[in-house]
């Protein structure tokens, strides 16, 4: 016979804690100050150490990919870049014609750059030409069509 999860039971009482009694909680899981007494914050933030502790945290390959777009949303470079297979050789040399302009994007370790300006993603720099969203990728024909979009 199994024991029953104790875990909901746990998440479920810190609905009923004062700010006070979640504050020692806090002390008690993170062994340091809570920052602030946002109850809905420290709630939250408890609940999912709470489990990231008995069943496990993310993996770590999420993780990276987590951490990288948080840099990418704050303006922070990473030093390291999970490489995708979908980006050209460094140096490499994009051109793609739009409303009869030709734009030139060279592949660089980190990134793309497109008019002596450094860009994250081929998408900002497709959207900084078209004025709208696109996948960079499809935009500069680094990725096929599927089937049936044609």
């Amino acid at each position: 016979m199994t024991k029953p999860d104790p875990i909901p039971a746990r998440l479920a009482a810190l609905k009923s804690m004062s700010v006070t009694q979640l504050k020692s909680e806090w002390q008690t899981i993170f062994a340091s100050a809570a920052p602030n007494n946002s109850r809905a914050f420290l709630e939250s933030r408890l609940a999912y150490r709470i489990q990231e502790l008995t069943y496990g945290g993310p993996h770590h390959q999420t993780r990276r990919i987590l951490d990288l777009l948080a840099d990418e949303v704050g303006g922070t470079p990473r030093k390291s870049q999970i490489a995708d297979p979908r980006n050209p050789v460094v140096g490499t040399r994009l051109i793609r014609e739009w409303n009869g302009v030709e734009h030139t994007i060279t592949v660089l370790r980190d990134g793309f750059e497109w008019q002596g300006r450094p860009y994250k993603s081929l998408s900002a720099i497709a959207r900084a030409i078209t004025g709208t969203r696109w996948n960079g990728y499809r935009f500069f024909g680094l990725r096929e069509r599927k089937r049936g979009n044609d």
